[in-house]
Order: structure tokens, then sequence, then C-alpha cells
């Protein structure tokens, strides 16, 4: 089977658009509308504009398909109730499953299409979100019947239906303010990334409440996802100056707020700083790109069922390092944590110290031995590694191109959490 991203056209395309002398000539900034605050679906009275009102100036029909799973039910049960108070007629669908397989997204997709909604709602973490995206292009465009083969550089003309909104339960992701979505191919166990600035969510509704009830293991995942969106997008080809701020926001509300939701699931404002953060990183890498945190991150958790935040978490000291041979630009992290070093090297010691250290008070493993994946199993399984690694899409936003022989030395590195020195 062939996929879109192996078409050496596109991929050589790609990171010419995110060249700086072609974004000098002509660009634009895409982020959703963001709501944001315990109060978005607010139970009693409102000063100003509420979320209904802005929902219902785009709604004609005002039928809403909520997009959710079977942990997330209870918080689109709440959505249902506050559409409910603006006429909207509200179907859940609360089958989405962990990864987003792409068979799935096609029974949601048909749900979807039977209901006929003008607005679509993502109630959910990663996995939700990305099902939602894939289920409204099939809703939107039935004529696309292999969404794996979909070229991103050719128009969707979405929102001839439905608009969509999203509004997620964990801090990690940034979906909802993203024109990306992963999907999974399980025959294959490989991640089918999608992308398209028309699956931008015309709204990102943030209640930090709705991420109150994630528990330590997965508030510290998410957080992970974060900073590896936040760090990545300093670093991709990608980066400028909007993206800059927007990353290094977030890299410092992680550092700041994920030790304490970890250790105290009620914290409001932690849980309201990192789902803010989340939203930062979000926009941050939609625009800049993920580079290979992603791409070796994709792969480890396609593989070896790796939660997504941790897999590609764990490997932020790996990339960083690596990319150190052709670019400087991690001194802007040490300079926006304050722990700048003498000099180039010192500043990246230091930025890799302190993730490793804040990993240590998460209780993450600091490299992939520490996981439970076997040195034999790992080995066996490299040639399919390099390869799915190398053909991720992420890897073309690496700053530093990476050859078969340099990502088996990653992954090799990362197994006994050796230091990259190459």
């Amino acid at each position: 089977m062939g996929y879109w991203f192996e078409d050496p056209g596109i991929k050589g395309l790609l990171p010419l658009a995110t060249a700086s002398g072609i974004r000098g000539l002509s660009g634009g900034f895409n982020t959703p509308m963001i709501l944001m605050g315990p109060n978005v679906f607010p139970t009693g009275s409102s000063l100003g504009s509420t979320t209904i009102d802005r929902l219902s100036n785009r709604c004609s029909t005002k039928r809403v398909f909520i997009i959710s799973d079977p942990f997330a039910q209870k918080f689109a049960a709440k959505v249902v109730a506050y559409m409910a108070t603006g006429g909207f007629t509200s179907e859940v669908w609360a089958k989405v499953e962990p990864e987003a397989p792409v068979d799935n997204v096609r029974v949601c997709a048909e749900a979807m299409t039977a209901f006929e909604p003008d607005l679509i709602m993502a109630v959910g973490g990663g996995s939700v979100m990305d099902a939602a995206k894939g289920a409204w292009i099939m809703y939107e465009r039935p004529d696309l019947i292999d969404l794996m083969n979909y070229n991103p550089l050719s128009p969707l003309n979405l929102r001839q239906k439905a608009i969509f909104a999203a509004v997620p339960t964990t801090a990690g992701t940034g979906s909802e303010c993203t024109g990306a979505a992963v999907l999974h191919d399980h025959e294959f166990d490989r991640k089918i990334p999608i992308s398209s600035g028309e699956l931008v969510p015309d709204f990102a509704i943030l209640n930090p409440e709705f991420t109150m009830s994630m528990p330590p293991k997965l508030t510290a995942g998410t957080g992970l996802d974060v900073l590896a969106h936040a760090m990545d997008s300093i670093m991709a080809v990608g980066a400028g100056e909007m993206t800059d701020g927007m990353g290094l926001g977030a890299i410092k509300y992680t550092f700041k707020y994920l030790p304490r939701a970890y250790v105290n699931g009620r914290d409001r404002e932690a849980r309201h700083r990192m789902l803010i953060g989340a939203s930062m990183a979000g926009i941050a890498f939609g625009h800049a790109g993920a580079a290979l945190t992603h791409s070796f991150g994709h792969t480890l958790g396609s593989i070896f069922n790796i939660h997504h935040g941790v897999a590609v978490g764990i490997f932020i000291p790996y990339a960083l390092q690596y990319y150190s041979r052709t670019t400087d630009r991690y001194t802007k992290i040490a300079k926006a944590l304050d722990i700048q070093g003498q000099n180039d090297a010192e500043s990246l010691s230091n930025i890799v110290n302190k993730v490793r250290s804040f990993f240590k008070e998460l209780d993450i493993p600091l490299n992939l031995k520490d996981l439970g994946i076997s040195e034999d199993t790992m080995q066996k399984d490299m040639e399919r590694m390099v390869l799915y690694t190398l053909e991720d899409i992420d890897t073309i936003f690496s700053p530093r191109p990476m050859s078969a022989k340099e990502c088996e030395k990653i992954w090799n590195y990362a197994y006994h959490g050796k230091d990259i020195d190459f």
C-alpha cells in the first residue's frame, strides 16, 4: 500500500513551502476563535456574547454532531445540555477508539452523514479530535474514498455542510488549534498524518474543568506532548517570529504548571495554564512543524504501543542534540528558561539536563530500555523502525537532514540513554 507522504514530489515541496524566503513573500497565521475559561459553558446568566451566541450565528439548522469516547462521554453530556439552551438538536457518537483507527473513523462518518449536522463538535482528547477531523472530511467529501492517499496540497473545500468546534478534555495534543490529524492504520501499524489549513477548527473551546479528572500518568504524558510540540516548533525549519512567541510561552508554562497539575489534579490554575499552553504549542508547531520528536515518537508509539506523549517526549533531548550540529536556535529556549551557559554547548547541556530532571519529577523514563522494550525485539524491528521514521512527514521539518544510518544510531542511542555525539 502507498501513502501520500511517500510521494517524493510532495516531500520535496513541503520543506520549500516553509523556507523563510518563500514565507517572507506571502504568509498567514491561521488560528481558530479561542474561547477559554471555566464559564465557557455557563449554566446561568453571563455577561456579553456567549459561546452559544457565537455558534448559533454560524449554524442555520442548529444540528450538532458531538464526537467523543467512553471516557469523555460525561463531558459530552454537559455540552449537549448547554447546546439545548440555544435550540440545538444534538446527537452524540461516543465510540472513538484510541489512536483513531481509520475503520473506526469511517463508521463515525457514516453516522454523521445520517444525522446531517451543520456543526461538528469534538469533545475529548487527541484521538477524538483526530477522528472527528477525519470523519468531517468524509462527511463533506464522500468522493475521497481513501484518506491515506489524500494530497495535503490539494483543496478540501470544507464547510459546505458544517463548521467544526473542538473541546479538549486533555492538555496535550493542541489539535484544537491545528490543521493536522493523525489516524492509525492497524493493518500496517502506521501513523497516517492528514494535514490541511482547512482542518483548523473554527472554534477552540477551552474549559479547564474538563481536564481536572485526568489521572497523574495521563497528565504527565499529555504534558510531554505539549513540550515536544513547543520545543520542536522552535527548532523546525518553519519557525518564525510568531511561532517562536507561542512556542517559548508554551515551554515556560509546561515547566511551571505541569508538575503542579501532576501532583494535584484539582489545581485549577495549573489545569487552566496547561490547557492554554497546549493550544499555544499547537499553534506553534501547526505553522512551524514538529520534526524528529514526532517522527521517532510516531514510530515508537505504533510499533511498541507507547502512549503518544511519552513516545514523543522521550526524544526531546536526543532531537535537540542532533539538531545542534546545524542550528543554534536552542539558545532561544535556554534564554527563555534563564539557563543560558557561557557558550552554546553549555546552554544545550543545561536544556538537556533540565528536561531530564523534569522527566524524573514526573516519573517518566529517560530511555527506551526503561520503557520495557527488549533490545532483541527492537533490533529485530529496526529495519521497519528506520523506514517508518524516515518516511514520516515530520522528518522533513528537521533542521538537520537524517540518513538511514544516522536514524538507526539515534534509535540505539535513545535505547541506552546515550547523548548524541555525531
